[in-house]
């Protein structure tokens, strides 16, 4: 009881304060790289584990140029065009050559380790000094960090809401919901998905690339998990809407709340280092995060069907009687 008391006093509350504009910050990039995987996970209804290695390849383009002199904005979409490419194989890899879609991601992404390699000069962490460059985002000033982050995200949460109205968004949102109906409405469906892949990867690079500006660095396993962080932050998201507004999500609102998982999932990731817990155990702790968020919706469910079965059997007892 001693040791629990002295372990519990320890733990300063101001230092849980302070590191939270930090995890804001990084929430949202994570945020903006969930809504790639939401494309993905949701729209086109496949698991595409294509992103922990473009995710990867975004930070090394993004450092990498940098490094060479280019600026940061064009950095930035140079990597998010590379990201696009990663996707594009994957999409190729499935309708071309038949290969599952899951398998497929693995294939890019294994293939991706030695490209990322090659991109950083066989180097397997770049640093970028903040000091002598102009960066987009950075740990050494979070406020404005949180400005530019959310800028990106809101420019790019308009711009799908706009796309996924458009005849070809339909389209993808279509070929996700029903393949067969959608090719007997003539929607070539391969196409459909590759495009939806390379989108999906260009956001998860453009989030790869912030995050490497931000931590001052590439490294050839920035993106190890990333996927997992990604559905976390979906899944948290979208159980969060519904906890709150009791309704469906509106697309738009969709992917308002997958950032706002994003930054929930970091915030919690703050709360777990703050008590001091092993972070070697992280990648244990984010699996027990997805796996109770991914459980609500079964259990609410559940409780649903059994308190649905106890009101009619009390009210055929009470017929009965």
């Amino acid at each position: 009881m001693t040791a629990i008391l002295e372990y519990f006093s320890s733990l300063n509350p101001l230092n849980l304060v302070r590191n939270i504009p930090s995890s804001v910050a990084q929430g949202l990039i994570w945020g903006l790289m969930a809504i790639g995987v939401y494309i993905t996970f949701r729209i086109l209804d496949m698991a595409d584990l294509t992103v922990d290695g473009s995710f990867t390849t975004g930070g090394a383009c993004t450092v990498m140029l940098i490094c060479a002199g280019v600026p940061s904005w064009l950095a930035l979409l140079i990597a998010t065009l590379a990201g696009t490419a990663a996707g594009c194989v994957t999409g190729l890899l499935h309708t071309r050559l038949g290969i599952p879609p899951i398998l497929a991601g693995i294939l890019t992404q294994f293939a991706l380790y030695s490209v990322n390699l090659h991109i950083m000069g066989m180097a397997a962490n770049k640093s970028l000094n903040p000091d002598k460059y102009s960066l987009t985002v950075t740990s050494r000033n979070i406020p404005l960090s949180i400005v530019f982050a959310a800028v990106i995200a809101a420019v790019v949460i308009v711009i799908l809401y706009w796309y996924f109205g458009t005849e070809q968004g339909s389209a993808i949102r279509a070929t996700g919901n029903n393949p067969s109906m959608s090719r007997a409405q003539g929607i070539n469906t391969n196409t459909m998905k590759v495009i939806g892949l390379s989108l999906s990867n260009a956001l998860v690079a453009l989030a790869g690339g912030l995050m490497s500006e931000y931590q001052g660095f590439a490294d050839i396993n920035m993106g190890r998990g990333a996927i997992v962080i990604g559905l976390a932050a979906v899944i948290i998201g979208e159980v969060l809407f519904e906890a709150i507004f009791k309704s469906k999500l509106n697309f738009s609102f969709r992917l308002i709340f997958v950032l706002v998982g994003g930054i929930v999932y970091y915030l919690v990731i703050g709360i777990v280092l703050w008590l001091k817990l092993n972070s070697n155990d992280l990648k244990l702790f984010t699996a027990v995060i997805v796996a109770l968020f991914l459980a609500i919706p079964h259990l609410r469910q559940q409780a649903k069907v059994s308190f649905g079965a106890h009101g009619r059997a009390n009210g055929e007892g009470g017929k009965h009687a």
